[in-house]
């Protein structure tokens, strides 16, 4: 009788569904395709067979901003185009993440003109900066891979202290970044 049990105490897995669910919440992230120039190709790179980013962090591009809860603003953001990047982030349902990728999308680029937001966090709210002009593949990685730390915390916060407190945390974790990109044009 003592074999049976000692072989059914390695199987078991205990866990809360909370748990189950923040696990694929953070490992299964749908992502709103939204390439705006050259950093919208190495985003399409990152998903093709080299890289497969999708099949290696469970995340689906989707072209509906309803299904997806992950931004990835690849590109120049002129002030034509803002009014459209909000109203897609707006129709994002909660709790929705924002990659701001590469340069121009980050603080404006090289372009200091009247036609171009000095960076997306202007528009909507961002949670991590991917650099570069262009940035790899392997940077937007690495933004994915920030992003789903700060997802964890968030969500451990959330069930700890409370939505308020997550969310006033993710703010400061905001407000922190942009003051890492300095002083703008």
């Amino acid at each position: 009788m003592g074999v049976i049990e000692d072989r059914f105490e390695r199987n078991i897995l205990t866990t809360t569904v909370d748990t189950v669910f923040n696990w694929a919440r953070r490992s299964s992230l749908w992502w709103l395709q939204f390439g705006l120039a050259c950093c919208a190709i190495e985003m399409i790179s990152a998903a093709m067979p080299r890289f497969d980013m999708a099949e290696r962090f469970g995340m689906l591009y989707r072209a509906s901003p309803r299904q997806a809860d992950l931004m990835i603003v690849a590109g120049t953001v002129t002030k034509k185009m803002a009014p459209v990047v909000r109203q897609l982030y707006d129709q994002m349902a909660d709790p929705k993440w924002v990659i701001s990728m590469g340069s121009c999308a980050n603080v404006g680029g090289p372009f200091d003109t009247y036609a171009v937001v000095q960076g997306v966090d202007q528009v909507i709210p961002v949670d991590v900066y991917v650099p570069g002009c262009p940035p790899l593949p392997e940077a937007l990685y690495y933004g994915v891979l920030e992003l789903q730390n700060r997802v964890i915390k968030y969500d451990t916060i959330a069930k700890k202290q409370g939505v308020e407190a997550a969310e006033a945390d993710r703010i400061r974790a905001r407000e922190e970044a942009q003051a890492a990109l300095g002083v703008r044009r």
